[in-house]
């Protein structure tokens, strides 16, 4: 059989296809018969609808994009200011740069100024400040009185005497220094200067009751007993004894007629000449054999071909203990003197005339060797302070 042809579709519409139901989706009997009713202008307004959402969806894209190159445009516009604005701040901060530079250069030749200033203005100060002292001190001694004038002076001369006796060992220049203060203070006769005059009083009968070294005289010694000690014998030398006698020349030859006197003549010089044979003999005998009593081993130990060195030694304490006189070390004089007499009692004999006499100045110089440390004006100078004070 032949189906009956469709009919045509009408010009004026475009062709609607029937909208798709979805799979599986339930019909009910009245939508179906509906949808039967219905189906021609179901067909016809499907077209017109698709074409309306069309041009939604196309003027929906036009405004977004529209938006969208608004939002563009002015981010662009946004960031070609803000270039703008930062190429402008850059500008402005090489131009403060520049200037905050040459402001530096300029404080720095400022400050180098003010530098300059500064220190030729501490020593104008310094300068003003050292006038105004010597103004002072001017001031200060113009104002003083007599008095104190007086103190000043007593004061500088007692303490360039206190130095002198230091240097030369002697209390003179102290003596004389107290008593030309003496005089002085007595000439000004002020009432409260006498305090000062009783501590002078006091000071001279110290200084004199003192016991003060000669040290001259003491030097005088000390080079005395060094020339002793190069005749100074040994305990253990060889005491020389005086050489035997020589023989006596023969005599003359006797006349040739006396027979009897020429023999008698030869026979006493072969005599004479054999006894003193013998008495050489007899006294090289007793040179190698000597007996002696040494009351130290030390000394008999001690070989004579060092007895050279051993006065030489003393000869160095010596020289030490007068090194330490000048140098006012009393207790180093003492342990060097003190050696030299160990010396001299081990070494060297003691019975010898010279020995003897050595020990004795060796007494003589121990015996005057006295403290070396000369009083101070202690008392004086404190009276003379307390009047400067004004107390």
């Amino acid at each position: 059989m032949t189906e009956p042809a469709a009919p045509a579709p009408s010009p004026t519409s475009p062709p609607a296809s029937p909208a798709p139901l979805a799979a599986g989706a339930p019909v009910s009997a009245s939508q179906a018969a509906a949808g039967d009713d219905f189906s021609p202008l179901i067909q016809d307004l499907t077209p017109v609808t698709d074409w309306w959402l069309t041009r939604g969806w196309a003027w929906l894209l036009l405004v977004l994009s529209a938006a969208a190159l608004l939002v563009g445009l002015l981010l662009w516009q946004k960031l070609s200011g803000i270039q703008e604005e930062l190429a402008r701040r850059s500008l402005d901060a090489g131009a403060q740069a520049v200037s905050a530079r040459t402001m530096a250069q300029q404080a720095q030749e400022i400050s180098r100024d003010m530098a300059a200033r500064v220190s030729a203005l501490e020593l104008r100060l310094s300068e003003v400040s050292m006038q105004r002292q010597q103004l002072d001190e001017l001031m200060q001694s113009l104002s003083r009185s007599r008095d104190e004038n007086l103190v000043v002076d007593i004061e500088s001369a007692l303490r360039l005497a206190q130095q002198q006796a230091q240097l030369t060992g002697s209390a003179e220049p102290l003596l004389a220094a107290l008593r030309t203060a003496e005089q002085r203070l007595q000439r000004a006769a002020q009432p409260r200067l006498n305090p000062v005059l009783r501590a002078i009083a006091q000071d001279s009968e110290r200084i004199k009751a003192a016991a003060v070294t000669d040290i001259p005289a003491l030097l005088v010694k000390i080079d005395e007993l060094s020339r002793l000690l190069d005749d100074l014998p040994v305990a253990n030398g060889a005491v020389p004894e005086a050489p035997p006698a020589a023989p006596p020349p023969a005599g003359k030859a006797r006349e040739p007629g006396l027979i009897g006197q020429t023999t008698g003549a030869v026979s006493d010089w072969f005599s004479r000449v054999f006894s003193h044979t013998l008495a050489l003999l007899q006294e090289e005998a007793r040179s190698l054999l000597r007996v002696s009593r040494i009351e130290r081993p030390e000394a008999a130990l001690l070989a004579p071909e060092q007895a050279f060195f051993l006065r030489e030694n003393t000869k160095l304490k010596l020289l030490n203990a007068r090194l330490a006189l000048l140098s006012r070390q009393s207790e180093v004089t003492r342990s060097d003197l003190a050696g030299v007499r160990s010396a001299l009692e081990r070494y060297f004999d003691s019975s010898s005339r010279k020995t003897v006499a050595a020990q004795a100045l060796l007494q003589q110089i121990q015996a005057s060797l006295k403290s070396t440390e000369l009083p101070r004006l202690d008392q004086t100078v404190a009276a003379l302070a307390t009047v400067a004070g004004g107390r």
